[in-house]
């Protein structure tokens, strides 16, 4: 007993420092923006003697970060419904339906998450500007369904293959349509995975950079990580500011996350045990 004890206390050492080490940046940068330049420059790792907000008013009012993330928002939600509208009927068919190449289907697109999309950005680029779709919203957003949809399908098929037989028998003998099953009875029954692809797809269109700069060469279409390269880069000495924008940036995801964090972790372990 006293062994199993001291196992569980050093195991929740290990977490409160694994956990301590990975909010330690959140903190640094939290505590910075809230600091004037002069007290920064003074002490640069202790708390805000006084706590001030020009930091956030300057981002907010004096810049165009609202911009910014209002692009990003639009990119986010446009190719995180299209990857789900598509992976869900994509899954639904793969789990549940038997046609020829089923199983091939599958795996092409489970492969596909191990391609780097760095190495489609020439051909991509070269088809757009032969179709005019550089620089515009539809075709950043078809670029990022594509990107995401694959692990979309994996998720999502895991997840259905789990689900009891016995449903899909009783509403097939009762004659009801593929749609009205997928509709009625998988997808309430999905929420904690469909929660999970929202979550995770949003951020990484969120925080992408690579296509956003050259997809989206436009001003007036640039999203929240491509303004903060050139934010930081102009306010390069002003740290508290840039820790401000930071700040500002990470609040939407945070706040997402917070909302549906209940289902998230249910949501990754989809499927995992039947």
């Amino acid at each position: 007993m006293e062994h199993d004890a001291a196992g569980r206390t050093v195991r929740q050492l290990l977490l409160v420092l694994a956990s301590a080490l990975a909010l330690a940046p959140t903190a640094f940068m939290l505590a910075t923006a809230f600091k004037a330049q002069d007290e920064y420059r003074i002490d640069r790792l202790g708390l805000p003697d006084a706590w001030v907000l020009d930091q956030f008013r300057q981002v907010l009012l004096e810049s165009p970060f609202l911009a910014w993330m209002l692009n990003s928002a639009i990119l986010a939600a446009g190719a995180v419904a299209l990857s789900l509208i598509v992976s869900v009927l994509a899954a639904y068919a793969i789990a549940r339906m038997e046609f020829p190449g089923r199983d091939v289907l599958l795996t092409v697109s489970t492969a596909l998450m191990a391609v780097p999309p760095v190495v489609l950005i020439v051909p991509l680029f070269v088809l757009y500007s032969r179709l005019g779709l550089v620089s515009t919203f539809p075709g950043a957003i078809l670029i990022y369904a594509g990107l995401i949809a694959p692990f979309s399908v994996y998720l999502l098929t895991t997840f259905f293959r789990s689900l009891p037989k016995e449903l899909f028998e009783a509403a097939t003998v009762d004659g009801i349509p593929h749609l009205r099953i997928l509709w009625s009875v998988v997808l309430p029954l999905s929420l904690p995975a469909v929660l999970t692809l929202v979550i995770v797809n949003a951020l990484f269109v969120w925080n992408d950079l690579l296509i956003a700069v050259i997809f989206l060469q436009s001003d007036d279409k640039r999203t929240l990580m491509a303004g903060i390269s050139v934010f930081q880069g102009r306010y390069n000495n002003q740290i508290p500011l840039t820790m401000a924008g930071m700040a500002v940036a990470a609040a939407p995801m945070l706040i997402l996350y917070l909302m549906f964090q209940k289902h998230f972790v249910r949501g990754l372990m989809a499927g995992a045990v039947k």
